[in-house]
């Protein structure tokens, strides 16, 4: 047998016997390997075999004549203090280690050091090497991160905080990484413990040294990770008031609240900008938005009474009196034209003054565009069919390649199935299939969907005519009729196909007024009854929504997704239930 291949048979024996843990046969082989071939690529491996077998004088010689072929690797000490531990010599280990530490020449080797202690749990050495370090590069790389990284392993969240905040107190731009580190305490499986004691640091630092605003930066940021968005604000709010941001960064974070359906702590922020005057940058855009939180609080999330919402009607009438009708506030005037038509009973005001918005000079067309299909929506409340469809037309011919013109295309085939027209309303919902607009494409298959399963075994259109009819009182805000005409349908005809149609239309009139606990419960029969028709996984992700939004009920929204992605696998809501089970699951996607 040649050379070559009495190598490749001792190494395949040789890692055969060490991964079988039977050393001392593997010992014969890496010892000649390790003297005949090379001494780099058997070393770890002949070495592991001589501390295993407790031959500690052999590895004692070998290391040192490592250490003599290879002088510039201070890494190799630590296997030699390895051995003297091994050997119950803590002495002798403890000045091999610290002579590893002194024979560090470059910050390469602070590296190689450092993540060898590591790799044996010397965290202590290891933090002493990093020390090394910092003096050595004298504080031009801190080490910060990886000592960070070393007191957190080792349990010490204090000494981890205050290695973060020193390196962000000597430079602003380490923001980012220090964000990125401390990520992983927040969210699902948030580290309540550090989270504490890193507010806790922050404050005591902001209060010694207040000019040091990159503090208060991430302390903002800590407390939207958390979502204490009151604490973000009273922080935001100082802050703006230190650097004279004229309230730039409050209406971030008012944004940000909105999103997050914290509409109180919005309200405050956009009210503290308004503050300000007239004369402040933002106080017009803070006005408006004002109005937006309001109209989101009161009116989307169905928690309202008359009071409210004439309420809600003169703070749109003051804002537009003291801005002006112009181009810019066009979305409060259809916005207050929504409020008047829909929750007020003032068709005729909000009429008039989508009219008189969709008149006015400058203003960008699909700003008018979607004026025109506020004004459509409202004439067909108010029982002008025809005219609204002309006015849905007018939008679809202006913009039939974008998605207000394929918006509009749908609101006309809607009008089609409320007339009965269903075969012209499924033909226009099908061209909309592919629409480029992923909402409207669904809107349209979801109609359609309805048709085609309402007439598929029974020809008589007459529960369907009744269902469209109940269909457009909701649209009308006609809740009780419409709840009244969705149950004669199951007294004319039991058990018909849109029995699970009737029960999900009635769960989101509940959810229109808040009713949670009674749209739950639709939800619920609807999965038990007919989970396996076209409803079943619209109705488990609603459910999931529910319970994570609504009741707080984590565990049980984590399992209701996963229970939707085994049982449809097929549903357009996949892709959104697997990224909301594995946020509650706690998956990191940093």
């Amino acid at each position: 047998m040649n050379t070559s291949a009495q190598t490749n048979t001792d190494l395949q024996l040789a890692q055969q016997f060490y991964d079988n843990k039977e050393f001392d046969k593997a010992l014969d082989y890496y010892e000649k390997l390790y003297n005949k071939v090379s001494s780099e690529e058997f070393y770890t491996p002949y070495l592991n075999c001589l501390l295993e077998l407790k031959e500690f004088k052999t590895a004692e010689k070998v290391i040192k004549k490592q250490i003599k072929r290879n002088p510039e690797r201070p890494d190799l000490f630590i296997d030699l203090g390895t051995v003297y531990e091994r050997a119950e010599d803590s002495g002798k280990a403890k000045n091999t280690w610290e002579l590893a530490i002194k024979s560090i020449k470059h910050d390469d080797q602070v590296f190689i050091v450092a993540k060898a202690f590591i790799a044996i749990k010397q965290y202590d050495y290891a933090i002493l090497t990093y020390l090394r370090g910092r003096k050595m590069s004298e504080n031009d790389y801190p080490f910060s991160f990886e000592l960070a990284d070393v007191y957190a392993i080792r349990g010490d969240k204090m000494a981890m905080i205050n290695e973060y905040l020193d390196v962000l107190e000597s430079q602003d731009s380490y923001i980012q990484s220090v964000q990125n580190a401390l990520q992983t305490s927040f969210g699902n499986e948030a580290d309540t413990k550090q989270n504490e004691l890193l507010k806790g640091e922050l404050l005591k630092r902001i209060a010694k040294n207040p000019d040091k605003t990159i503090l208060s930066e991430l302390l903002i940021w800590m407390q939207i990770q958390q979502k204490d968005f009151e604490g973000a604000f009273i922080q935001a709010k100082a802050l703006d008031k230190r650097k004279k941001e004229d309230g730039n960064r409050i209406m971030n974070l008012a944004k940000l609240c909105t999103q997050n359906e914290s509409y109180d702590v919005a309200v405050k922020a956009y009210q503290y900008v308004i503050s300000k005057g007239p004369d402040s940058f933002f106080y017009a855009n803070a006005r408006m938005e004002l109005l937006d939180v309001s109209y989101q609080k009161i009116v989307l999330k169905g928690n309202y009474n008359l009071i409210d919402l004439t309420e809600l009607e003169k703070n749109y009438q003051i804002t537009i009196t003291e801005l002006g009708k112009s181009a810019n506030t066009a979305p409060l005037l259809k916005k207050l034209a929504h409020l008047q038509a829909f929750y007020l009973n003032k068709p005729a005001d909000a009429i008039t003054l989508l009219e008189e918005a969709i008149s006015l000079p400058q203003l960008a067309l699909p700003i008018q565009a979607e004026c025109k299909l506020e004004l459509a929506d409202i004439l067909l409340m108010t029982g002008d069919i025809w005219e609204a469809s002309l006015r849905y037309s007018q939008v679809e011919k202006s913009f039939k390649y974008d998605a207000i013109g394929q918006e509009a295309k749908f609101r006309n085939a809607r009008i089609s199935y409320y007339t009965g027209d269903f075969m012209w309303a499924q033909a226009q919902l099908d061209v909309l299939k592919g629409a480029t607009a992923k909402l409207i494409a669904n809107d349209a298959m979801d109609l359609s969907l309805l048709i085609s399963d309402a007439l598929a075994i029974d020809t008589n259109i007459a529960p369907l005519m009744i269902f469209s009819r109940a269909d457009l009182l909701a649209f009308q805000n006609k809740d009780e009729q419409a709840k009244i005409t969705l149950d004669s349908i199951n007294t004319l005809y039991p058990n018909h196909a849109l029995a699970d149609d009737i029960l999900y239309k009635k769960a989101k009139i509940a959810l229109k007024h808040g009713n949670y606990i009674e749209a739950a419960a639709l939800y619920d029969t609807i999965i038990k009854t007919y989970g396996d028709d076209i409803l079943g996984d619209d109705a488990l992700f609603k459910l999931a929504e529910l319970n994570e939004n609504q009741f707080k009920n984590l565990d049980k929204a984590k399992e209701l997704y996963q229970q939707l992605l085994i049982k449809y696998p097929g549903s357009l809501y996949v892709v959104e239930a697997r990224k909301r089970f594995r946020r509650l699951r706690g998956d990191s996607f940093n």
